[in-house]
């Protein structure tokens, strides 16, 4: 096992430590009504091949609404594969995938017992992998992978939340297929779980319940794109958001590739959009790649951030491609696919955010300084993330809060991130006015659509 494993590994069983010993997790506190039991029995783990994730209805997934609920299920919340005394209600639904075609997805709802249902946080998981074994509702389940790890972690973020009285829906963002880095598809998993869990009496969340979005890295590119979707995609849920906090925040996937390109730690990046992009859009792009490219393909087409992180130094797309595809806006899908990605060209968010990103990426192995992409933190640009805010300011959105983290890297960032995030949404709950740095961000990047070689 690799050293970050081995850190991840020993940070989830401290973690599970401070949650069984918390007063959060004492038996009974499951807040589910009494004589409540699940529509489908669960078993004690989930387990690969877990029937509960397919549906096998006669009626077309077409026919439901977005966000109807199609099976559920009630069991305790693991932790590394281990049980703890709090309840979990999974729920599989109806959603809609990066191609606008319907498509079935699961998510979780856990309860605070010092909550009453009137205050949720949607919680975006970073578990970012190309498997669907790793994502949190598996983990939650019992399931430990390797890359699964990750949504284990998480629990540092989530248990101070569950002890504030906030319930949690945790939402499989990827979607089944696991469709690494699809923005809008991460947007539509995110608000049709709030949907959901508000449709089911097996949760004490309802129409009336106010929410939040939180997440960071992978997390943040669902809670950004679930804001930005929400006006026009999912307007119940939007009228019923308080805001969103995010960190470390994937703008324009064109922009990440090319600073991350040749890096020490990031460039196992490269060939995960590659997949995801592949798989998301069901375009061919593996007949573009050199010989190396394919192979590398091959290695992660079923792995996590934790296999393609510091596993490929100096990785190149140069070197992933055939020659005469050396520079990506060649290949006319791929372009057209990055370009959907691009958080740039979509609609702005009519709830208050706030946006944190480090830009220290050296201490991270990332040395790239390119005219137009600039520095970051090691794998998010941060002139991209800048110019979002300030396109934001300048579109009408009502507030925006901004800071950069000047000598935070991407994993450092959280650290200072994550409590100010925290007490940003209490003040939203509270109805406090949300602050904002309009008028006082940076300038950024140009955040517009990348073109075709000459034209």
């Amino acid at each position: 096992m690799s050293k970050a494993a081995v850190r991840l590994t020993t940070l989830a069983a401290a973690t599970a430590v401070v949650v069984a010993a918390s007063p959060a997790a004492t038996a009974g506190a499951s807040g589910l009504p009494a004589g409540t039991t699940a529509a489908v029995a669960s078993p004690t783990t989930a387990a690969a091949g877990d029937p509960f994730y397919a549906y096998a209805g006669s009626t077309p997934l077409s026919a439901f609404a977005p966000g109807t609920v199609l099976r559920s299920r009630t069991l305790q919340y693991h932790l590394i594969g281990i049980p703890t005394p709090l309840k979990a209600v999974q729920l599989l639904y109806r959603t809609t995938d990066a191609q606008g075609r319907p498509a079935a997805n699961v998510t979780t709802v856990v309860h605070s017992p010092s909550g009453d249902g009137s205050r949720a946080v949607s919680y975006q998981s970073f578990y970012d992998s190309l498997s669907p074994e790793d994502g949190p509702s598996r983990a939650i389940a019992g399931n430990v992978t390797l890359g699964g790890l990750i949504p284990n972690v998480e629990a540092v973020f989530m248990a101070p939340l569950l002890a504030k009285g906030y319930d949690l829906v945790i939402p499989d963002t990827e979607g089944q297929r696991a469709n690494f880095a699809a923005g809008p598809e991460y947007g539509t998993n995110t608000l049709d779980s709030i949907r959901a869990a508000t449709r089911t009496d097996l949760t004490r969340l309802d129409a009336d319940t106010r929410f939040a979005l939180l997440g960071y890295s992978g997390g943040a590119i669902a809670t950004n794109w679930a804001a930005a979707l929400a006006p026009r995609y999912a307007p119940d849920v939007n009228a019923r958001l308080v805001g969103y906090a995010e960190g470390g925040l994937l703008v324009d996937p064109a922009h990440n590739l090319k600073y991350v390109d040749g890096s020490l730690a990031w460039s196992g990046v490269i060939p995960m959009a590659v997949i995801g992009v592949s798989r998301s859009y069901d375009i061919d792009l593996k007949s573009y790649l050199s010989d190396y490219g394919r192979k590398v393909y091959d290695q992660l087409e079923d792995g996590s951030i934790i296999d393609a992180i510091g596993h490929y130094p100096g990785l190149t797309w140069k070197k992933m491609a055939k020659p005469e595809y050396a520079d990506p806006n060649s290949i006319p899908a791929f372009l057209e696919a990055v370009n959907r990605l691009n958080l740039g060209s979509a609609a702005t968010p009519t709830v208050p955010g706030f946006i944190g990103q480090g830009d220290a990426g050296v201490l991270e192995g990332t040395f790239g300084n390119r005219p137009g992409i600039g520095t970051g933190d090691g794998v998010m640009v941060a002139g991209d993330v800048r110019a979002l805010a300030r396109q934001y300011c300048a579109t009408g959105a009502p507030a925006v809060k901004y800071r950069q983290y000047e000598l935070l890297s991407h994993v450092g960032a959280t650290a200072a991130w994550a409590p100010v995030a925290l007490g940003w949404i209490d003040d939203r709950f509270a109805g406090r006015t949300a602050p904002s740095d309009c008028g006082r961000i940076p300038a950024g990047n140009s955040l517009a659509p990348e073109e075709a070689p000459g034209s």
